[in-house]
Order: structure tokens, then C-alpha cells, then sequence
């Protein structure tokens, strides 16, 4: 019987784990001897390489010296504990160091067991932490394997309620009699521990109250790492805190046999400002100066496109509940807006965040024109953290300006209308994609529905339903092509054109929806060939994403949309546009542009058409 330092020999071997392959590099020593494939690998990489040969035989016996010893360790690791590795110099010149391995039998595992330090746990955590080893008798004796056993039974015991569970030095016999190894570990189990107050180590404005609504537990409860984990979570998907630690205080700061936990946040620098732009042949580039508010994060109004400029200025925990405050402001040829929103997270519950805001828009669209502004609250309720719903409600007043009908002489008749617009939002998200700006793989879907009422000058009550999924499957190693496909449907029920106004009905083309056709240019038009919106839309989107390198991509497209007078989705149909792009990476996501042409144009559209923005398309 031979007792064995079981840790110090898996030290050495990783202290022999193989360097970078450089330009001319060699093999400190040759291995000589008979084994399998696997194993001589592991040998090698255990001795490693060197960037010249040896200049004398001192110095190839000294070679030959560390990588029998290097061997020797990687073997007893790997259980082999009668294996003889000989070094030795060759007769070449320049000379070489060779190490001759004879492995012999390898060792097996035998009676895997745990000593307990102190007070045994309870009976079912100690079965737990048994079953937790995994190691079958039987199975070769690997240090490796040993370890992680080790370190498996002690997570099982913190996460039983045993977080002072730790290993003692564990005892390992090596039986040359049997050729057996067998591990006793030896593991102090600390007893269970009970968690008690929230202790705030913070300097800012945050609320000690407001942390402590956040804890995922009552006072008394068994400690679980995943549930000073989901704390942590709670901290910092608010992206107030640059980094935040939830830690067990020590075991001589219990309060009775309850141990307090230790909250530590640091917050992100308080203001930011954020500058964006994009770029579309849809309308002609400039700015309005006098821009009014508008727009909604999850309000009525939808996606403008165009050219311009925008500018987010954000103000991060203003009220001291890890709240932001964020203005925004865009000046676009088409849409001019103004917002202010409040967001308040873990509203009332964990999870659960309040969106208030309010917002002033002028809009000047082939379609309408009009100008306006609301207020609105939404409460959004998380699962995971792209996983929600949101309920809303808004309301918008805008003196609106639309064509309904072409009059002999060719000019637009329409009504100029006064509306107050009460809109109910229930909406549901769901993201299972890997990144939010540049997706190469995994799914999403979203939908919602806006119940709403038209007061004022025209009246009528309808409600607009919205769904779209998108998917995106890579086709080869690296991610680096991709196909991405994207679906979307949508359905004014209860509603009449021209009753529905015409900045709430459908409209599709452009950079965001039927690429190579004008914003608004898919779906009915007026006899001027002005868009006229419709009540049901249907767009269909297929790209084949390829990288070249990390910074440039290439993009290959067909999109496909209609807009129907009709409730239901028309897709006999509707207009279909193809293009090619170009990407190019700016580290947390692409630079987008895009080329595209109508395949079945009509009077009006331009043969090309040009998007540039950040982002994938969808």
C-alpha cells in the first residue's frame, strides 16, 4: 500500500500544458515507446515545444530530464502509476532529448467515498452528495475526474442551503496490490444556513428600501445560490448599475441563525448621450426646423423611415429606484419628434416596469399629413428578459390632414380633421435569438393588439391587431452564412376606409418593411398615385446573410408585401422588391446598406432605391 499526494501530481501536469505553436518550433523531447494514439497526444502536449534545437548534449540531457518528469506527472494523472519513462540523448547532431514511455497497467477507481467533517448534513443531502461523485468503480482513475467529483458534491450542498460547505484535503490511496485508486473525500458540510436582511454597501441615490422589495426571499428562508444570483439579475437588467455583487455576510455576522446578505451596487455614469442617423432614397434628406412632438415607443404612431438625424439624452436613477429618464429627439424629412419617458422597473413587483411618458410629432407623409401630440403609461411584465408583455394605454391628439378621393382637375380632396384618440395596447414579446442588432441564429415573435376610439371630427371604434415572427438558421461552421426569414400579418377589425384616419391604417414599403419600393408606395393608391393605407397587411421578408471577415458582410434579399382594403390579408397581391447589401461591423453591431429595385413596378417607383442604417433589417 502506497499513500499518494493525489493533488500535487495533477499540478505538475498542468504546469506542462503545452505552449502556442510557433514558426519552427520542435518538440522538447522525442517520445519513443508503444501506446495508443490518445495517449502519446496527451504526452506531447504535456512535454511541449521549444523554438530551437538543443546546441549540446547538456543541454538535450537537460531537455530530456523535464520532459520525463512532465510525462511522468501527465501519467500518474491519467492513472498510470507503474509507467516507466526513461530520457536519454540521441546519437544525432545536433543531438535530440528522447523520453521512452512504457504506460503499464492503468489504475481504476475502487470505493469512491466522503468523510464528513464535523456534524454529517441531513440524510437526504448527504444521499445527494453521494450520488453527486459519479465516479463508477471500475472506471480509470483520473486525478481530473476525482476533482470535479469533489467539486460537484460541494455545489450540491450549497445548493441544498449548505453554503459553508467546503472540501478538506482529501485522501487518495494508490493500491499497487490491486492496481486500484481510491479517494476518500473528506467534506465539511457548515451546516444550513438561513437568510436574513438585505445590508445596502452603496454610495448613490438608490433606496435601501427599494433594493430590499427586490430580494427573491423571506427572512428564514434556506440559502440557494440561484436566488442571490436572480437578485443580482434584478440589478442589473435595470442598466442602472455598472456592476452589482450580492454576497452571504460571514458566518461571525449572524443575527440569531440568520445570516445577512450583502448588496454592493455601482452605478453607471449618470447621464449619456446617444447620436444616430440613417439615410433613405424613400424621401429627399433635410431637416425641419420646426420640429413639434411626437411618437411612441409602444404607442400609435408607426415606424417612420426617411433621412435624418436623432439624439437620446438619458438620465439613469433620478429618483433614486433605478429608474431612467430619457429624451429624444428626431428630425427626419418625414417625421419630426419630441419624447419623454420615465421608466420605472420593478414597479410594484419584481419584474415589472412602468413606462410613462409623453411626446409631441409633425408628419408629413405621401399619405397624410398631421401634427400632434400624448401621453401614455404602460406597465411591462418580464419573465426573462426578452420574454415580457406590456399592457398600455395612450392617448393622442392630432389635427390631421388626409386625401380620400382626386377631384377632375387631378388635385387631392380630403378632410382636415380634429381627432382625440383613446388606444388600449396589450402586446406580447418573445426573443430566442442570440443577438439583439445582428441575430445568427434562434427565433422571434411578437404580437399585439390596440383596441381604439376616435373622437373629434370623424368617430369610430376599431381594433388593430399585429403579429410577426422572424427566424434566423446558420448554414455553416462559425455562423458564417445565415438565413434569416421574417413574416408579418396584421388586421383592422371592426373598421372602414375611409373611416379608419389615415395615420392609423397599414402601409408598407421601405427599409424597414418591402425594400426597393417608397415608404407608403405598397398597397392601394389614389388616382394621383398617392398611397391610400389599408385595413389588413401582409409582408414576407428572406435574406442570405455571409460574412466575408470580422468586419465586412455581404447580403443577398427578396421582400414581399400587400396592403389590402379588405379585414383579412390579401396575398394575391401586392409588390415584391429584391437587392443586395452590404455590412460592416462596428463592434456592437452592423452598419447596414442596402440596394434594391421593385420587380414589378408600378407608375412612380423608382428603379433603385438605397437604405443605410445600423442594425440588420429585422
Amino acid at each position: 500500500m502506497q499513500r499518494f499526494d493525489f493533488a500535487l501530481a495533477l499540478c505538475i501536469a498542468c504546469l506542462a500544458l503545452p505552449c502556442a505553436f510557433a514558426a519552427g518550433a520542435e518538440p522538447v523531447a522525442q517520445i519513443q515507446g508503444d501506446m495508443d494514439k490518445a495517449l502519446r497526444g496527451e504526452i506531447a502536449r504535456s512535454i511541449g515545444d521549444a523554438k530551437t534545437a538543443p546546441q549540446s548534449r547538456v543541454e538535450a540531457r537537460r531537455r530530456a530530464r523535464d520532459a520525463a518528469a512532465n510525462a511522468t506527472a501527465l501519467l500518474r494523472s491519467e492513472g498510470y502509476y507503474e509507467s516507466a519513462v526513461v530520457p536519454d540523448v540521441s546519437d544525432a547532431d545536433p543531438p535530440r532529448a528522447t523520453v521512452t514511455v512504457t504506460p503499464g497497467p492503468r489504475f481504476l477507481l475502487a470505493a469512491p467515498g466522503i468523510e464528513w467533517i464535523a456534524a454529517a448534513p441531513s440524510p437526504g443531502a448527504a444521499a445527494a452528495a453521494d450520488k453527486a461523485l459519479a465516479l463508477k468503480p471500475g472506471a480509470p482513475g483520473r486525478a481530473a475526474d476525482i476533482l470535479t467529483a469533489e467539486a460537484r458534491a460541494v455545489v450540491v450542498l450549497a445548493n441544498l442551503g449548505y453554503a459553508d460547505a467546503a472540501a478538506e484535503p482529501r485522501e487518495v490511496v494508490v493500491d499497487h496490490a490491486d492496481r486500484s485508486v481510491r479517494p476518500t473525500f473528506r467534506i465539511n458540510s457548515g451546516g444550513v444556513v438561513r437568510l436574513g436582511e438585505l445590508r445596502l454597501e452603496h454610495k448613490g441615490k438608490t433606496k435601501a428600501a427599494w433594493v430590499r422589495a427586490l430580494a427573491p426571499w423571506k427572512s428564514g428562508d434556506v440559502y440557494k445560490p440561484d436566488k442571490l444570483a436572480k437578485l443580482e439579475r434584478r440589478f442589473t437588467d435595470t442598466g442602472v448599475f455598472e456592476s452589482a455583487s450580492a454576497t452571504l455576510a460571514p458566518k461571525d455576522e449572524a443575527v440569531g441563525d440568520l445570516r445577512p446578505v450583502d448588496v454592493n451596487l455601482v452605478e453607471r455614469p449618470r447621464r449619456t448621450l446617444e447620436l444616430g442617423a440613417a439615410y433613405s432614397t424613400t424621401a429627399g434628406a433635410g431637416f425641419d426646423s420646426s420640429a413639434t412632438m411626437g411618437g411612441s415607443s409602444f404607442g400609435a404612431y408607426s415606424t417612420i423611415e426617411g433621412s435624418g438625424v436623432d439624439a437620446k439624452w438619458t438620465h439613469y436613477n433620478l429618483l433614486g429606484l433605478a429608474d431612467t429618464t430619457t429624451l429624444t429627439a428626431r428630425l427626419y424629412d418625414i417625421q419630426q419628434v419630441l419624447d419623454l419617458e420615465l421608466d420605472l422597473p420593478d414597479w410594484m413587483r419584481p419584474d415589472q416596469t412602468l413606462k410613462v411618458g409623453a411626446d409631441a410629432l409633425n408628419e408629413r407623409t405621401p399619405a397624410y399629413d398631421d401634427a400632434g401630440g400624448g401621453i401614455r403609461a404602460a406597465v411591462e411584465r418580464h419573465w426573462t428578459k426578452t420574454t415580457f408583455a406590456t399592457l398600455g394605454l395612450y392617448l393622442d391628439y392630432v389635427s390631421l390632414s388626409e386625401s380620400t378621393a382626386v377631384n377632375p382637375e387631378e388635385t387631392p380632396v380630403g378632410e382636415k380633421l380634429k381627432l382625440l384618440i383613446p388606444t388600449g395596447l396589450v402586446a406580447f414579446a418573445l426573443d430566442r435569438s442570440n443577438d439583439i442588432l445582428d441575430p445568427t441564429r434562434g427565433w422571434r415573435f411578437q404580437i399585439r393588439a390596440e383596441p381604439t376610439w376616435v373622437m373629434g371630427d370623424r368617430q369610430i371604434t376599431y381594433l388593430k391587431t399585429q403579429a410577426q415572427v422572424s427566424g434566423y438558421l446558420p448554414v455553416t461552421a462559425n455562423d458564417g452564412t445565415v438565413l434569416a426569414g421574417r413574416l408579418e400579418l396584421g388586421s383592422i377589425l371592426g373598421g372602414a376606409i375611409p373611416a379608419v384616419p389615415a395615420d392609423r391604417r397599414f402601409y408598407s414599403g421601405g427599409g424597414g418593411s418591402v425594400r426597393g419600393f417608397a415608404y407608403q408606395a405598397v398597397g392601394p393608391r389614389l388616382s394621383n398615385n398617392l398611397p391610400e393605407g389599408g385595413l389588413s397587411l401582409a409582408e414576407a421578408s428572406f435574406e442570405v446573410r455571409r460574412r466575408i471577415n470580422d468586419k465586412w458582410g455581404v447580403v443577398a434579399f427578396v421582400d414581399a408585401g400587400s396592403v389590402g382594403l379588405g379585414q383579412a390579408p390579401d396575398f394575391h397581391t401586392g409588390s415584391v422588391g429584391a437587392g443586395v447589401g452590404v455590412r460592416y461591423n462596428l463592434g456592437f453591431g452592423p452598419l447596414r446598406l442596402d440596394l434594391a429595385t421593385p420587380l414589378n413596378p408600378r407608375q412612380g417607383d423608382s428603379p433603385i432605391e438605397v437604405y443605410i442604417s445600423i442594425g440588420q433589417s429585422f
